[in-house]
């Protein structure tokens, strides 16, 4: 925008400080919430928990059992991809 002329430069300012009010008033209906959802014990989001590797060992019980991997993965919460990698990282078990 050409800001050359007093009327422009005005009108620049006033889009300017609409969009800094419109930023404020975003920020503010998020703090909100976030503290109205953790005063209820409500989901924040953010990472998923990680599963113990018991967890990940059952999970390849049942898939030696000839449950279908893709259902365990889906009751656990996570991709096939994810399962197969976790099963793969699993520390072998000391005789």
């Amino acid at each position: 925008m050409d800001t050359h002329t007093p009327m422009r430069l005005m009108v620049f300012t006033v889009m300017a400080a609409l969009a800094q009010m419109g930023l404020e008033i975003t920020r503010e209906r998020i703090t909100d919430s976030v503290a109205k959802r953790r005063a209820a014990g409500k989901d924040l989001g953010g990472r998923r928990p990680t599963f113990t590797d018991s967890q990940i060992r059952s999970a390849l019980r049942l898939i030696e059992a000839e449950e279908p991997a893709t259902q365990v993965a889906r009751d656990l919460g996570m991709s096939r991809a994810t399962l197969y990698r976790r099963i793969r990282e699993l520390p072998m078990p000391s005789i």
